[in-house]
Parts: structure tokens; sequence; C-alpha cells
């Protein structure tokens, strides 16, 4: 029920942003064209099962650190954000991750990655491997986004295990920062210009929590 209420919501916001939209003195750039569901609706496995039949999950900064936000007690104007998105090249060696130098690179083709905004890592090539891996971003990459953007998030296609990395993770809880793993539809978003809704479920638990997100599209 709590869940239920939560997401009723957020489509609440979504349809006021929606019509605020479709008022004749909204100009051309500000209009989202349609929503892509990023959530994924195909049933998971383990510890990443989600009870409604999802592994989209919000791993919260309490996740990490006892005495930070859980999912329900992060403030709401973190969970509605600009949202960019950023490629990862699967078939590099090793565990490919972005860099500094990427960011670089995207923000010298795109512009300045928005304040305050959602930082989606698509996974570029076929990927099939479900399993458990590391943040696929650099420790000193997350830092700069965090510091120097004030990144909020970040979202990412597969399970992640933010353990094998203490210091990263005990930086991102510090910054109220959250993970959204096993996250989908990337492919169907652009790389700037969008903007996600986050709803997690309303609670106090440490832990990760199931999730539903949302990306409104121009």
């Amino acid at each position: 029920m709590r869940i239920r209420s939560f997401i009723i919501a957020y489509a609440l916001v979504l349809a006021i942003l929606l019509f605020a939209d479709r008022r004749p003195g909204s100009t051309e750039q500000d209009r989202y064209s349609h929503v892509v569901d990023l959530t994924d609706g195909q049933n998971g496995t383990g510890q990443h099962a989600a009870a409604a039949g999802s592994r989209t999950r919000i791993i919260a900064p309490g996740a990490l650190i006892p005495g930070t936000w859980a999912a329900g007690q992060i403030p709401p104007e973190r969970l509605v954000a600009p949202l960019v998105v950023m490629d990862l090249n699967a078939e590099l060696d090793g565990r490919p991750q972005i860099s500094l130098d990427d960011i670089a690179a995207w923000e010298s083709h795109h512009g300045m990655i928005p304040q305050g905004a959602v930082v989606a890592i698509r996974r570029m090539g076929a990927c099939d491997d479900l399993s458990t891996t590391p943040l696929p971003i650099a420790r000193d990459a997350a830092q700069f986004l965090v510091d120097a953007r004030y990144t909020i998030g970040f979202a990412v296609e597969t399970p992640v295990n933010l353990t094998s990395d203490r210091t990263l993770a005990r930086q991102l809880a510090l910054h109220g920062t959250y993970v959204v793993e096993g996250a989908a539809r990337f492919t169907s978003l652009p790389a700037t210009g969008s903007l996600i809704i986050v709803a997690p479920a309303k609670n106090k638990k440490p832990g990760e929590t199931p999730v539903r997100i949302l990306a409104m599209v121009r």
C-alpha cells in the first residue's frame, strides 16, 4: 500500500509537469515528447529480486553508512532531476569504467553536465551477464561528478556491488548520493535533455529498496 501511494504521488507530479508543458506559454525547448519507463519488469533472482517482480532497486546512502538517508528518507527534490547518459564500451579489456577523460570528452561534445543531475551509464554492446559488478565509474571520476557537478545519483543496468570499493561507497553516502541498479531501456534515451523521476518505496529500511524510475524525454 505504501509503495502504491508513493508511486501515485509521483504519477501526479508527472501529470502536473506534462500539464504545465502544454500551456501556451511553454517554449518549444521545454517540451517533453514522451515518457520511458526505465524499470526492468523481468523477474530477478536471489538477493536482487524485488517483491514486485522487478530487479530495479535503489541503493540509498543508508545501505552504505548507517544513520544516513534510507530510501524513504531521501528528500523529494533529489528524486526528480535532469538525466544525462554516458556510454560505456562493454568490449574494453578488464573492468571497464567511466574515467575522468571520458567525462571531459562527453562534456566537450554535449556541454557541461547539469548541476544536480542523475548520471545513467549505458553499457554499449551485448550484455547478458547480470552478475553483480562494481559501479562502472572510477572513484576519481565519481568524486568529480559529486563534488564539481553535484551529481545526486547514478543509474546502471546491472546489479552493483559497492562493497568492492568501500572508499567510494562512503563518499557517495556522505554526499547523499544514491545508486539505481538493474534499470532498463537506456538505449531509448538521448545523451541529454531528459528528466528522471525516481519513486522508491517509502520506508526507513536501510537496505536496497524496490524502485520505479521514469524518464521524460524531449
